[in-house]
């Protein structure tokens, strides 16, 4: 091989007449029919760049100066990574024609290690840079990020005397601005006598970067000021700053100005103010700037479908998107990311189709659009299969997955996600933490594994940072644990609406409905702006106390003091208010003033004030609405049954039973669960699937003498079936919370806090029995159902008899 490659050097020479270099002789100018036949013949023909490392030593050995460009001598150098390869770079590089060349061509072609160890190289041998090489080097810098290599540099320059050269200077103010040292690069720039356009643009673009938008438009007053005239990119750059700040009357200033000083036809200016028109919901004007474009890039294209989706014209973004394929222009991975956003009203599917024909799938940024997309239809299985065949997956991708799992209620799917993640080595961020933690606020989730995460979020000190705290926050709320909600809360260095939003729903869920009032006012106080959101809840603690009245008052206030329009779940909340008090017409005026149709949550609210204040004739009327809106639901049949086996009409009821099984509409079972040693056990009633069911049902049968001889006596009236008392007590007394309870009652040391998930609404003869085991077992019971939080304690509960 060596001899090949010295015949082969060899024969390079001759072609173009160079002879074995000596010492006497000088070193011939650089040709380019020898660059290019190094590229065409002599490289190609060693096939691999492991054998460049044999050319290497041949040229060194036979000493030739080869008039090859610094092209060539770059490419030779890429060969050589190994620590065998180094020393043979070096050994090139001591007979390259112009190593300031090869300097500058490195760092053309992205090669910036090499480059700046060439920079080095250079000043070890004696060569003193000069100020191109300087900036060269600090181009290198700036693009690998290496701030020590660019402190350094610049201190060369105060050695050599280049400090207050512009050339020099304009690279460095972009080295510290792209290394986040805003301060340094404005050093430089007013000690800078004649900054010229490239100085003005490299400050106003370090300082957008940075985020210092309105120092950045300060600058670029002041440039127009001293009379620098602005070239086409900083008209780019500061027209993408008013996008930043929606500035349209001087964006539409900046358009006049490019159209005068001629560059109403560049491409970047072009995408730039469209870009600005479209954040301004201007999207006739940016679509015009699009139809004056002689080439539409991709570039032009992808801005254009996202001013259309931004401003939520999607039909027209994805007619957009099509006409740019039948003009043969092909999307890139941004397009496919923006797409990816309008999901579902443009269908992932046929995105997601397109992404694998053009082999899309495996970037980063793609493939976390496609997963998100697939979070928002709620397939979560799916979302991990794009999530396995993304390729160096970033940050981004792993948190994506886990908000996946999260908004599923998936907790062991996160919990597994999140130690493969370590494993792997990836650093958790905030944000990773904070959607790890909205996967434990599931009922199912295990019961230590939000603590353990909060632990986690403690020892990498993310505790105190706003998502998370707030992430737990609504973990220990929906988990029963509000103390510990509310430790954290008060704990909070700093609140945003959503950590006191939070607050208030934990609070209003869990009935302690004098302290969201407290919270809700200070809130007031303290000028945090409200939103929908935080009505909800306030309006849900006056739902859960009955305070009528108070809960008008904020509905009023909300419309009229907050100028916040009422939504659905607004309305919703306002019928359970009336509901729950007995106010049955009242709740019905209200939906027919409702400015659009009710939803089912709506009716259905409605339909259970109907079966507890047992008022069979609104009833019905609610019911047959309710069923024309959603006939496959099983509320509106089970409901509109009890009402009817409550007023003791067991004939209707009995037909109404059979329509349901004409429509194959399935009742959906009461089911209860409860977690022992992170393993859930789920009961029905009646259920004797259990392992345990003798030892539970005999814990029942003792529970239930005790409770008798403490004064209770059931109350049958909440069994909706046809048979006599003695069954009627038999069925009361198998209720699928009390299994679970007396299961919880088996498996836990004596004075262990229970807490039970109910997926329906508590009977009122179980929470009566729920209150008494509390005082005879001397436990406190949390149990979840449908509606609220009882927390039951010393035979008492939370909600004071009024859920």
């Amino acid at each position: 091989m060596a001899s090949l490659c010295r015949s082969a050097a060899m024969t390079a020479a001759r072609s173009v007449g160079v002879r074995s270099a000596t010492p006497l002789l000088p070193k011939p100018a650089p040709s380019r029919r020898a660059a290019t036949l190094f590229r065409r013949s002599v490289v190609p023909a060693l096939g691999s760049v492991e054998s460049l490392m044999p050319l290497h030593s041949a040229i060194a050995s036979a000493r030739l100066f080869i008039a090859v460009d610094s092209s060539c001598w770059s490419w030779l150098s890429q060969g050589c990574e190994s620590e065998k390869g180094k020393k043979k770079r070096k050994r090139v590089y001591e007979f390259m024609p112009e190593r300031k060349s090869l300097l500058v061509t490195c760092t053309q072609k992205g090669l910036h290690v090499n480059a700046l160890e060439l920079f080095v190289q250079m000043q070890r041998e004696g060569v003193n840079p000069n100020p191109f090489t300087f900036s060269t080097a600090l181009t290198s810098a700036a693009a690998e990020g290496t701030l020590e290599k660019g402190k350094q540099i610049h201190s060369q320059l105060f050695k050599l005397g280049y400090q207050d050269t512009v050339f020099v200077c304009n690279p460095l103010i972009n080295m510290y601005s792209k290394c986040g040292l805003v301060r340094e690069a404005r050093a430089v720039f007013d000690r800078m006598t004649n900054p010229d356009a490239v100085s003005w643009n490299a400050m106003v673009a370090g300082l957008v970067v940075n985020g210092r938008e309105d120092e950045a438009m300060q600058v670029f007053h002041r440039m127009r000021a001293v009379g620098s005239k602005p070239t086409q990119a900083s008209f780019a750059t500061v027209i993408k700053l008013c996008a930043n700040l929606r500035q349209m009357g001087f964006a539409r200033q900046l358009h006049c100005h490019v159209v005068k000083d001629g560059f109403e036809l560049h491409p970047n200016v072009i995408t730039s103010l469209m870009v600005v028109y479209s954040k301004c919901d201007e999207m006739h004007d940016a679509f015009q700037l699009f139809s004056t474009l002689e080439a539409q890039t991709v570039v032009s294209w992808t801005a254009m479908i996202n001013g259309y989706i931004q401003n939520g014209h999607v039909h027209r973004a994805a007619i957009l998107f099509a006409q740019m394929r039948r003009d043969f222009v092909e999307p890139n991975d941004f397009t496919y990311s923006i797409l990816l956003t309008a999901s579902p009203q443009i269908s992932p599917f046929q995105i997601h189709a397109q992404v694998i024909k053009t082999r899309h799938q495996q970037i980063p940024s793609v493939g976390t659009a496609l997963l998100a997309a697939y979070t928002k239809l709620g397939n979560p299985s799916e979302a991990f299969s794009v999530f396995r065949e993304i390729k160096d997956k970033d940050i981004v991708a792993w948190s994506a997955m886990l908000a996946c799992y999260a908004r599923a209620g998936d907790s062991e799917g996160a919990a597994k996600l999140f130690m493969e993640m370590t494993r792997n080595s990836i650093n958790p961020n905030e944000f990773t933490l904070s959607s790890a933690i909205d996967a434990c606020a599931s009922p199912t989730a295990a019961a230590g594994q939000g603590k353990q995460f909060h632990a986690t979020s403690i020892k990498l000190r993310y505790h105190d940072t706003l998502c998370v705290s707030t992430a737990l926050v609504t973990m220990y709320a929906r988990r029963g644990s509000i103390e510990n909600a509310q430790g954290v809360f008060d704990r909070q260095s700093v609140r945003d609406q959503v950590s006191w939003n939070s607050m208030l729903m934990g609070y209003a869920q869990h009935g302690y409905c004098k302290k969201a009032f407290e919270l809700f006012q200070e809130m007031e106080g303290g000028g945090i702006e409200m939103d929908g959101i935080s009505f909800i809840g306030v309006i849900t603690a006056c739902t859960h106390t009955g305070l009528v009245e108070q809960g008008k008052k904020y509905f009023k206030s909300m419309i009229q003091d907050h100028s916040i329009s009422p939504t659905v779940e607004h309305y919703a909340c306002m019928v359970d208010l009336y509901s729950r008090a007995g106010k049955l017409e009242e709740a019905m005026s209200l939906i027919k003033e409702m400015p659009f149709p009710a939803t089912g949550t709506v009716w259905r609210t409605l339909l259970g004030a109907c079966r507890l204040h047992r008022n069979v004739e609104l009833g019905e009327l609610v019911a047959e609405k309710l069923m024309a809106l959603e006939p496959s639901h099983s509320a509106a049949y089970v409901l509109l049954s009890n009402i009817y086996a409550a007023a003791g009409r067991w004939e209707e009821r009995t037909k109404m039973r059979k329509l349901m099984d004409a429509r194959k509409v399935k009742k959906e079972a009461g089911c209860s669960w409860i977690q022992i040693k992170n393993k859930v056990h789920s009961f029905l009633a009646s259920d004797k699937t259990h392992p345990l069911s003798n030892q539970i049902y005999a814990k029942l049968e003792d529970i239930t003498v005790r409770l008798k001889q403490k004064g209770y006596r059931p109350n049958t009236d909440y069994v909706l079936h046809d048979m006599d008392e003695e069954h009627k007590e038999a069925v009361l007394a198998q209720h699928s919370e009390r299994l679970a309870i007396a299961f919880g009652l088996m498996a836990t040391p004596r004075g262990t806090p229970l807490q039970i998930v109910k997926n329906l609404r508590v009977c009122g003869d179980c929470h009566n029995v729920i209150k008494l085991i509390s005082d005879i077992e001397e436990r406190e019971i949390v149990v979840r159902d449908s509606s609220r939080f009882h927390h039951f304690n010393r035979g008492a509960c939370s909600c004071d008899d009024y859920w």
